[in-house]
């Protein structure tokens, strides 16, 4: 692991602190566990922003919503 240096404002250090001891983690831990978090989800963002644009490029017609809805099996 590498060693870094973070600024943070003492409201987020106290409040970083504070969660940290409530999940029984060092401020380290807790940290790079944030940071994967905030990357998984920047990184679903993203797969997601692609899709939008591909959908937007491949316009539906309704006739796949159509061949679907024909197929569907819905709970009685």
């Amino acid at each position: 692991m590498e060693t870094i240096q973070v600024v943070l404002d003492a409201e987020l250090l106290q409040a970083t602190d504070g969660a940290a001891k409530r999940a029984r983690v060092n401020r380290s831990s807790l940290i790079r566990e944030a940071l994967r978090e905030y990357l998984r989800s920047l990184h679903a963002r993203e797969m997601e922003a692609l899709d939008r644009r591909g959908y937007r490029r491949r316009a539906d017609t309704g006739r796949t919503a159509a061949i679907w809805e024909g197929v569907a099996s819905w709970p009685e």
